[in-house]
């Protein structure tokens, strides 16, 4: 894998315009995916015993506010599909080895139990349809959650709801549905998909939980919960802080209506800008210093506080909402304009910000 310490700063320079051709075409472009694979993100979070490179999980968020920072689109497919990679830690090592070994691997999916898994001697029969599935179109494994049932009847536990297994299957069993139709993260092609009855074996299953990782280090410990909230609002900080560069210059070319006064040099709009740079590099400081703690106590095998980790990154989320809403306004009609960066961007956040795990209280 490429040295993480480069982030993304070369990602995007000269190809504004193949970013809005992604957007136009609706998938990441063949030479934005060989990018993802040339610099080995979308295994970064996968065993390294597997083939891939098992980054400590503080360097990731980083690196991913940073993609996110260049194109929405990407950094959201980077981040679920390296997700959905980080499950080699949970499957034999076997099929782990075989998955993230195969050529221009990316595992897409979803985690809405909304198929059926039925047992058929060792083996799973798998029918069902799943939204949201980020980088679906170039997708060569598909994560899910399925409802378990033995001949027909649901599997229930203890308190009587039904049993839940996560799998992971080729897609060559996958049918994609063109569902996508969001304002933003139009790139990330995060279509529905459906299987019909394709059979897996049980190996392809496994169970998201510290007490049944296949692998060993401190990633696979890590709550997958907290790990998810964290890479999230990665995400949208990332965002957040490019429109805020965006709106920076704008700002600057706009004038008071009536005195001419350059809006810049309004003391209030002046003061909302330094509030949003001020609030956003606090979040950030925030996040990074809660995670690192948490990561710390992972790696000695302590138990990380889960709960300040969902609250940091759902305060942050809510503080990148309120500065990226509030200089929206000031702004002006170049940033209502479909074609223009910092459109792009405020349509990224805000169809992002719609994540079920992101909702505000």
């Amino acid at each position: 894998m490429a040295d993480p310490g480069n982030m993304a700063k070369d990602l995007v320079s000269g190809s504004v315009d193949a970013w809005r051709q992604a957007e136009l075409a609706g998938f990441l472009l063949p030479e934005q995916q060989e990018t993802l694979h040339g610099q080995g993100w979308l295994t970064m979070l996968a065993p390294r015993a597997a083939g891939g490179a098992e980054l400590p999980l503080p360097a990731v968020v980083r690196l991913e506010e940073e993609i996110a920072a260049t194109d929405g689109s990407l950094g959201w497919v980077v981040t679920l599909c390296a997700g959905a990679g980080w499950f080699a830690g949970f499957l034999p090592p076997a099929l782990a080895s075989g998955i993230i070994g195969t050529p221009g691997v990316c595992l897409a999916g979803s985690g809405a139990p909304t198929g059926f898994a039925d047992t058929d001697g060792d083996d799973f029969i798998i029918t069902g349809r799943w939204d949201y599935a980020s980088g679906a179109p170039m997708a060569t494994h598909f994560t899910l959650n399925a409802v378990l049932r033995i001949r027909g009847e649901i599997v229930r536990d203890e308190a009587g709801k039904p049993r839940i297994r996560a799998f992971v299957v080729p897609a060559r069993h996958v049918t994609l549905e063109s569902s996508w139709r969001s304002i933003g993260l139009r790139a990330s092609a995060s279509h529905a998909y459906r299987i019909d009855g394709a059979r897996v074996p049980a190996s392809h299953g496994f169970a998201i939980d510290a007490a049944h990782a296949t692998a060993d280090g401190p990633l696979y410990r890590f709550p997958f919960m907290a790990l998810a909230y964290v890479t999230l609002a990665a995400n949208l900080l990332g965002m957040a802080g490019r429109f805020v560069a965006l709106a920076e210059p704008l700002v600057a070319a706009r004038r008071q209506h009536g005195s001419g006064v350059p809006l810049a040099e309004v003391p209030s709009v002046a003061a909302r800008l330094a509030r949003a740079r001020e609030e956003l590099a606090a979040g950030r400081a925030a996040l990074h210093e809660t995670l690192d703690r948490a990561w710390a106590d992972v790696v000695r095998h302590a138990v990380p506080d889960e709960e300040s980790l969902q609250q940091v990154s759902l305060r942050l989320v809510e503080t990148c909402r309120r500065n990226v809403d509030a200089l929206y306004p000031y702004c002006g009609l170049q940033a209502a304009r479909e074609d223009a960066a910092i459109n792009r961007v405020w349509r990224d956040f805000h169809t992002a910000t719609q994540h079920a795990l992101l909702l505000p209280d």
